[in-house]
């Protein structure tokens, strides 16, 4: 491949949404074996895989959206879209990258975790052919990419989920996802460049009660979580604790959500300073309640 080419298909892989696959941490990191040699490892394959497997997902989904993205004021400039790579060489580039991400999950991670990631890349592929233009079920199919993403770390390093992982994942899941159809649903009102055509069919009402009920569900399962931690200390828990700041990082994801920011979890995840704080104070009081401190 030229250099153009080669850049050209960086840009396709959309290396910026990687940073969803951290999620594959998740599971480790409320184990409290993160730092575990072999953990540690087998949470990197994970990592690495699934960035393979969602840049097939996002080199498929190109292919398929090509002609409406070409009409489209900002996406027209993918490469893609605007010619950089042919439709040809991104689908056969996408066969490889979910090959080798399959292959990779196999051979060096686990049966498990090969597993998790053809359901992850059946369900993308599925969402990309039609479910995307379906109200509800797009959120559904979106929020089970994220959900996914959680359970593979897991998978990977062998490490059981408790009901209250799969609680907090799934609703919070749900939660970002329906902030985003929320923050895509003001641009159709301003500007009518919505992103797909189930965007539409939404009412802000509507999105406005998913987001809201899912945040109250990913709290209260959380909270959960760390009653149940609590009663067994006998004690005030550092799990109790980090409720606060879990609780005000969902409520300040949520302005973001109700200003029209969060079309692009990643982007809000990067530029919120004030969420990134409590992102940081969760995770110390978080990684001290795992090791029982």
């Amino acid at each position: 491949m030229t250099p153009p080419t080669t850049i050209a298909l960086l840009r396709a892989a959309r290396p910026r949404q990687w940073i969803k696959n951290v999620l594959v941490v998740a599971a480790p990191l409320a184990g409290a074996s993160l730092l575990n040699g072999s953990v540690a490892r087998h949470t990197v394959v994970a990592f690495v895989s699934f960035c393979m497997a969602s840049s097939a997902g996002y080199l498929i989904n190109d292919v398929v959206d090509l002609k409406a993205d070409q009409h489209h004021p900002t996406k027209k400039h993918r490469p893609i879209a605007s010619g950089a790579i042919s439709s040809k060489f991104a689908i056969s580039t996408a066969i490889f990258l979910a090959v080798a991400a399959i292959a990779l999950g196999s051979t060096l991670g686990s049966a498990q975790l090969a597993l998790v990631l053809a359901i992850y890349l059946v369900v993308t592929l599925t969402y990309t052919l039609g479910i995307k233009n379906q109200p509800v079920f797009d959120l559904a199919f979106v929020a089970a990419g994220f959900l996914l993403r959680a359970i593979a770390g897991g998978a990977a390093t062998g490490i059981p989920l408790s009901q209250w992982f799969l609680l907090v994942a799934s609703f919070g899941s749900l939660f970002m996802v329906a902030g985003k159809r929320y923050a895509e649903l003001l641009v159709v009102t301003t500007d009518g460049n919505g992103s797909r055509p189930s965007v539409s069919l939404y009412s802000a009402s509507y999105l406005r009660f998913v987001w809201s009920v899912s945040a109250t569900a990913t709290i209260f399962a959380y909270a959960l979580w760390s009653f149940d931690v609590g009663a067994r200390s006998g004690a005030v828990s550092w799990a109790q604790i980090s409720v606060a700041p879990f609780a005000l990082g969902i409520l300040r994801y949520a302005v973001d959500i109700d200003s029209g920011k969060a079309s692009t979890p990643e982007d809000v995840v990067l530029r919120d300073f004030g969420l990134q704080l409590l992102g940081a104070v969760w995770l110390v009081t978080f990684v001290l309640a795992a090791n029982g401190a």
